[in-house]
């Protein structure tokens, strides 16, 4: 039986239980998410903090945005000697290449390579086809309607992080 003290999230109420299957369900896709991302990666030798990066690089740079190791390192949560360790890993592989930035020449830029576009197509086309698949059972209303629900959870996502970051934890020991 839920303990009553909990709070429970608006809209939560026991007539329904959507609110937390819909809750459950994300949770599940992002740890099936994860666990794809591991067996893919794994099949490639690569670790699922790579694949991150690049995916971190392909969204900036899609945006036209320069992307050095400090970005890896702010968007990842890494430590300079991680991320150091994360670029030399990348570029090993032959996934990125390194270039000196303008007249600073202490920044450095790093771009994709054609093989971490290949590697990252024969890793994450199975899943995008799967997922096309599925996404085809819906009409487009239906389809916009999960955007903007996505999008919503992405951003609460986002808020709570932010909040959890701002927030000591708290003493577990004392709540029971």
């Amino acid at each position: 039986m839920p303990d009553p003290s909990v709070p429970r999230p608006a809209g939560a109420g026991a007539e329904t239980g959507a609110p937390q299957d819909l809750v459950r369900l994300l949770q599940d896709f992002t740890l099936e998410a994860n666990h794809y991302v591991d067996a893919a990666g794994g099949r490639n030798d690569m670790h699922r903090t790579d694949l991150n990066a690049l995916a971190v690089i392909m969204r900036h740079s899609a945006a036209g945005r320069v992307v050095t190791p400090g970005v890896l390192r702010t968007e990842l949560r890494l430590s300079s000697p991680a991320t150091t360790a994360l670029v030399d890993r990348l570029y090993a592989s032959g996934h990125v290449v390194r270039e000196r930035l303008g007249t600073d020449r202490r920044q450095v830029q790093l771009h994709m390579t054609p093989k971490a576009y290949r590697d990252g197509s024969a890793m994450f086309m199975p899943l995008a086809i799967r997922m096309g698949q599925a996404m085809g059972a819906y009409t487009t209303e239906e389809l916009d309607v999960v955007r903007r629900f996505m999008t919503d959870m992405v951003e609460a996502t986002m808020a709570a992080r932010e909040e959890a970051a701002r927030t000591p934890s708290p003493d577990i020991a004392s709540t029971e």
